[in-house]
C-alpha cells in the first residue's frame, strides 16, 4: 500500500519520474534533468567554450542526458569531442582519476580566439568549431573578437596599423604649411627669379653697349621676361590644387616656354642670316632688317596659345581626389583632362627646342664675337635632356612627387636658358668692359 501513497522527493531528477501514468503519486521539489542539460549548455556558451568533453554515469539516464546535452551544445556552435561514461566499478574509476591527475589541464577550445584585426576561416579539421585566424585584407577591419567577416572602410578612410579602426586617410599634395619640398621649391624659384630680374636690369642698363646690341636687345628682353614668368609658374604647382590652378599651370608654363624657345630660335636664325647676307649677291640680304625675328616669335607662340585654347575648350584639366594610386592616402591632384593635348603641348615645345638646337649647332662656325650659337647649343641640349628624362620619371612617380618632377624640369630647363645664354654676356659687361666695344668685336670678327 506504500506505492499508493503520495511521495515527495528532493533529490531524484530522472525525467522518467515525471510520467504520471507510471508514477501518479510521485512529486519532486528539484528540477528535472530535462532542464539541466539546457542550463549546462548555456553555461558552456557563456564561458566561451567551443570544444568540450562530456562525462556522465554509465546508465540509461547518463547516456540519455549526455546525448541531449551534446545536441544542445551543438546548437550553440560548440563541439563535443567525445562522451565518457563512468562505471560504478571503483578500480576502473581509480585508473581514470590517476590519468586525469597527471595530465595537463586542457583548454575547452579547439582554436584560440581571433583577436580584433583578424577574422575566422575554416580550419583543416572537419570539426566546425575548429578554425584559423587570418589578418583582415587591405582596407578592412574587425573590431570584435572572433569575427567571421571583416568590415570594409569607407573610401575616405583607411585601417590603422592594427586593423581595428578606420581612420581618416592622409591627404597629400605639395602643401605650403608643412611640406619641406614646397619650401625648397619656393626658395629656389624666388632666388632664380631675382637673379633673372638682376640680369634683366643689367641688359636694360647696358642696352646701348655692343654686346647687348649684337645679340638683338629686344629678343633678349623678351627671353628674360619669359624665363622670369616660367620661374613664377612654379607657384601654380604648389598648394592644394583647384580647377583654375589646374588649368593655368600647364597652359602658363607651355606658353612661356614656347615664347622663350622661339626667342632662342629667332636669335640664332637672325645671327645666321646676318652673316650669310654679308656675301655679295646673297639672297639672304632681303631678310636683313625685316622684322623676321618678331614675326617668328609671335607665330611660334601663337601656335602654342591656340593649342592651349583648344585644350581648355575640348577637355580642360580639373582637380580630382585620387584614392587608388596609394590606397592609404587621398592624393589631391590635377587630371590633365586630355592626355593627347598634354602630349601635343610637350611635343611642340620639343620640336621648337630641337630646331633651335640644330640651327645653333650648324651656326657654330660663325665668328665668336657675334656668335652665341655654342651657348644656345648647350642650353638647348640641357633643355632637351631634362625633358626627355622627365617623361619616364613623371610617368613612374605618384602623388606629389609627380608634380615635383615637373617642377624640377621647369626650373632646370629655365636655368639652362638663363645661365648658358646670359651669364657669359653679364661677365663681359661687368668684369671685361674692354671687350664690350665695337672695335674689339669687329677686330675679332675679321681677325
Amino acid at each position: 500500500m506504500l506505492l499508493l501513497c503520495f511521495q515527495i522527493s528532493y533529490g531524484a531528477t530522472d525525467p522518467t519520474l515525471n510520467d504520471r501514468n507510471m508514477f501518479p503519486y510521485y512529486f519532486s521539489t528539484g528540477l528535472s534533468d530535462d532542464i539541466q542539460h539546457i542550463a549546462v549548455a548555456e553555461l558552456v556558451e557563456q564561458l566561451g567554450w567551443t570544444w568540450v568533453i562530456i562525462v556522465a554515469p554509465d546508465n540509461d539516464s547518463g547516456e540519455k542526458q549526455s546525448q541531449n546535452l551534446q545536441k544542445e551544445i551543438n546548437k550553440r556552435g560548440a563541439c563535443v569531442e567525445m562522451i565518457i561514461l563512468l562505471t560504478d566499478d571503483f578500480y576502473t574509476n581509480m585508473k581514470l582519476f590517476e590519468q586525469i591527475m597527471t595530465a595537463e589541464i586542457l583548454k575547452s577550445q579547439c582554436s584560440a580566439n581571433c583577436p580584433p584585426g583578424s577574422r575566422k576561416i575554416p580550419g583543416k579539421s572537419a570539426v566546425p568549431c575548429c578554425y584559423a585566424c587570418v589578418p583582415c585584407s587591405h582596407g578592412e577591419i574587425s573590431n570584435r573578437t572572433d569575427m567571421e567577416n571583416c568590415l570594409k572602410c569607407e573610401d575616405n578612410k583607411w585601417p590603422n596599423q592594427e586593423k581595428t579602426l578606420c581612420t581618416e586617410k592622409q591627404i597629400e599634395f605639395l602643401s605650403y604649411s608643412d611640406d619641406p619640398l614646397t619650401v625648397i621649391f619656393i626658395i629656389i624659384s624666388m632666388m632664380l627669379f631675382i637673379i633673372a630680374a638682376v640680369i634683366l636690369g643689367i641688359f636694360i642698363s647696358f642696352r646701348d653697349t655692343p654686346v647687348v646690341k649684337a645679340n638683338n636687345h629686344t629678343l633678349s628682353i623678351v627671353l628674360l621676361v619669359s624665363i622670369k614668368l616660367s620661374f613664377l609658374s612654379v607657384f601654380l604647382f604648389l598648394g592644394c590644387p583647384v580647377d583654375i590652378t589646374c588649368m593655368l599651370r600647364q597652359i602658363s608654363f607651355g606658353i612661356t616656354f614656347s615664347i622663350a624657345v622661339s626667342c632662342v630660335l629667332a636669335k640664332t636664325l637672325m645671327v645666321s642670316i646676318a652673316f650669310k647676307a654679308t656675301k655679295p649677291g646673297s639672297p639672304w640680304q632681303k631678310w636683313v632688317g625685316v622684322k623676321l625675328a618678331d614675326w617668328l616669335v609671335f607665330i611660334c607662340s601663337l601656335i602654342q596659345f591656340l593649342i592651349s585654347v583648344i585644350w581648355l575648350v575640348i577637355s580642360p584639366p580639373y582637380v580630382e581626389h585620387n584614392t587608388h594610386s596609394e590606397p592609404e592616402k587621398i592624393i589631391i591632384q590635377c587630371n590633365e583632362g586630355s592626355v593627347v593635348a598634354f602630349c601635343i603641348v610637350l611635343s611642340y615645345m620639343g620640336l621648337l627646342a630641337s630646331v633651335s638646337f640644330i640651327v645653333a649647332f650648324l651656326a657654330r662656325s660663325l665668328p665668336d664675337s657675334f656668335n652665341e650659337a655654342k651657348y644656345i647649343t648647350f642650353s638647348m641640349l640641357l633643355f632637351c635632356s631634362v625633358w626627355i628624362t622627365m617623361i619616364p620619371a613623371y610617368l613612374s612617380t605618384k602623388g606629389k612627387y609627380m608634380v615635383a618632377v615637373e617642377i624640377f624640369a621647369i626650373i632646370s630647363s629655365s636655368c639652362g636658358l638663363l645661365f648658358c645664354i646670359f651669364l657669359p654676356k653679364c661677365y663681359i659687361i661687368l668684369f671685361k668692359p674692354e671687350m664690350n666695344t665695337k672695335q674689339y668685336l669687329l677686330g675679332k670678327c675679321y681677325r
